[in-house]
């Protein structure tokens, strides 16, 4: 079992910044699909980063190529998600999500469906 908890959200004006942490625990795998998935008022999830902690290759949704970044910090066991120039539309409830995988590549967690674990969700407000 993974447990996945997550921290960082808040209120940010449009243009801001906000880091969303990630710290996974638990698990038997050796490596794993992780992501961000956010959902907004009104509005179906959206996986918008994801990494495959194997060799760290990353997918970002094209919604939020060019703000975001997401990072593995394996010494702490933590996904980082940096989101830069901040719009409104950017405001939901963001989650970490997990799912054991032990061989391939970040293209194979991009074809999962539902992962197996997922975070309590951390809110993210932009105001405009």
């Amino acid at each position: 079992q993974v447990q996945l908890v997550e921290s960082g959200g808040g209120s940010v004006q449009a243009g801001g910044s906000l880091t969303l942490s990630c710290r996974a625990s638990g698990g038997a795998y050796s490596s794993y699909c992780m992501g961000w998935f956010r959902q907004g008022p009104g509005v179906e999830r959206e996986r918008i980063a994801t990494l495959f902690t194997r060799d760290d290759g990353t997918h970002i949704a094209d919604s939020v190529k060019g703000r975001f970044t997401v990072s593995h910090d394996k010494s702490k066991n933590t996904l980082n998600l940096w989101m830069n120039s901040l719009k409104p539309e950017d405001t939901a409830m963001y989650y970490c999500e997990a799912h054991g995988l032990l061989f391939g590549s970040v293209d194979d967690c991009l074809k999962i469906g539902a992962y197996n674990f997922e975070g309590q969700g951390t809110q993210v407000t932009v105001s405009s």
